[in-house]
């Protein structure tokens, strides 16, 4: 398996987990990502067609369904699903694909768990027509509409299709919103007396020194998306997202953001008693550091910004039936529910919560409700547009580098 590596650029914007805290600087990344390459550039030829098994011969190229014992048989004749970008400290993706290997006897190769959107594309390109060459793909949106554009992904339409909102797929199957969160804040109650329930209290004197990103907005996806919903609750909108800026700029000013990076050990450590994070983090963090520090979080009453990853299937899958039996799992019940143990909102939380299936247990341990039910997610457009402000502006504004 390829060491993991990090690509510090803005085309890293939408992964930043527990494991991806520390900040690979200079052309590190991208000596990694060459490195990994040349490493599989010796594998045998990848294949979007035959089977391994069963009474599939070829995958349907219109995206449709296809009879799901025949597919797993398939599947289980391929005997191999190669993936990437999936840290096992991410969205509970660890017990996703021990369960996958598990139920169906089909080995994962899990290569580069730290990549990037944008380095996923490239070892598609990179590694096509070879053995080692990823079958799936888990994308930032804007990535998953590259990779759609650029022929490098393939449709398919899972059996729950018809369960996922119409807003975080696309119509023809090639790429489908898979889970999502929300941006929200933890405290160490250890440490601070009142945990912050607004963008507005994060001003109080009380929370001088406290306040902590995950990260640079301009390297760190979570931090980015801080600054997205600040601007939310400051009077800017999904497209303007210079007030977030300027709410930062006043929080560093009167002294409560602290331009320290929130990692695990400076939670643990009482450095940073307040970060804000995306809420699946910042409540793993109360079961990484129970018995150390006591650990809440909030979701912000003003300003609730989401946004959501995308499964895709690499269209020179050198395992495509394995990467369809895939995204059949993540998208059964069973694998909807592992990525809500991971306390992520998967794609059918609607379809499930109506039906009943979700174990109350699993819900208490999520925000409420309606601490959802005013979120804003960003298209694509608006994402590149808000980048490129933050990137002119946050330093000059609030780091002052």
């Amino acid at each position: 398996m390829a060491e993991p590596f990090e690509h510090l650029s803005w085309e890293d914007l939408y992964r930043r987990s527990l494991s991806r805290r520390q900040l690979l600087k200079g052309g590190v990344g991208a000596f990694a990502l060459a490195a990994f390459l040349a490493a599989c550039g010796g594998g045998g030829g990848g294949g979007g067609g035959g089977g391994g098994g069963g009474g599939l011969t070829e995958v349907p190229s219109d995206g449709s369904q296809v009879n799901l014992d025949d597919l797993i048989a398939a599947a289980k004749g391929e005997g191999t699903l190669n993936t990437i970008a999936l840290p096992p400290d991410w969205a509970n993706y660890g017990e996703m694909m021990q369960t996958f290997q598990t139920k169906y006897g089909i080995r994962i190769n899990n290569a580069s768990p730290n990549a990037s959107s944008a380095e996923e594309l490239e070892a598609v390109k990179s590694l096509a027509g070879q053995e080692r060459a990823p079958d799936v793909l888990d994308l930032g949106p804007p990535f998953a509409l590259q990779a759609k554009d650029e022929g490098l992904v393939a449709a398919y339409k899972v059996s729950t299709w018809d369960t996922i909102p119409d807003e975080i797929k696309d119509p023809d199957g090639y790429w489908v919103g898979d889970y999502w969160g929300v941006i929200a804040f933890g405290a160490n109650t250890d440490v601070v007396q009142n945990v912050p329930q607004s963008w507005q209290d994060l001003l109080k004197p009380e929370y001088k020194g406290q306040v902590a990103l995950n990260g640079d907005p301009r390297e760190s996806g979570s931090a980015f998306a801080a600054v997205f919903a600040a601007a939310l609750a400051n009077g800017g909108s999904l497209d303007d997202i210079t007030p977030g800026i300027d709410f930062f700029a006043k929080l560093a000013k009167i002294g409560n953001f602290i331009a320290v990076d929130a990692t695990p050990g400076s939670v643990a450590k009482g450095e940073t008693p307040i970060t804000i994070d995306w809420d699946y983090l910042q409540i793993a963090y109360g079961d990484e550091f129970a018995g150390q520090i006591t650990w809440q979080v909030s979701v912000p009453s003003d300003g609730v910004f989401g946004n959501y990853y995308c499964q895709a299937i690499n269209a020179d899958a050198p395992h495509p039936f394995a990467a369809r039996l895939w995204q059949e799992f993540c998208y059964s019940d069973e694998g909807q529910l592992i990525w809500l143990k991971g306390y992520t909102h998967p794609a059918r939380f609607q379809d499930m919560s109506a039906r009943g299936v979700i174990p109350q247990e699993l819900l208490d341990k999520l925000p409420p409700a309606q601490s959802y039910e005013n979120v804003s997610f960003p298209n694509a457009d608006q994402t590149e547009a808000a980048t490129k402000i933050v990137q002119e502006q946050w330093g000059e504004k609030v780091t002052g580098v």
